[in-house]
């Protein structure tokens, strides 16, 4: 397994168990009123931001491999049109 597929691994993980968290948080805040409103947002907001950190460092390999792509794509051109 890659490196990158174990952080997304972890990462993913980690989102569900802080997402898991957060909603029973909320649930206490509702039922038992223990935690603070803001406590349980602070979980849902840090569930979110480690997910959406995720995505984008997916979106950057993903641009990384399309860059190479056109790279190669701009290599058979000039080879092409010297050819002509």
């Amino acid at each position: 397994m890659a490196k990158e597929e174990k952080t997304i691994l972890v990462g993913n993980i980690l989102f569900w168990l802080l997402f898991i968290l957060g909603i029973i948080v909320v649930l206490w805040v509702f039922l038992g009123s223990s935690p603070t409103i803001e406590q349980a947002l602070l979980i849902l907001i840090l569930g979110m931001t480690i997910k959406n950190s995720i995505e984008i460092k997916g979106l950057k390999s993903n641009s990384s491999n399309l860059e190479n792509k056109f790279n190669s794509l701009a290599r058979d051109f000039k080879e092409h049109i010297k050819h002509k």
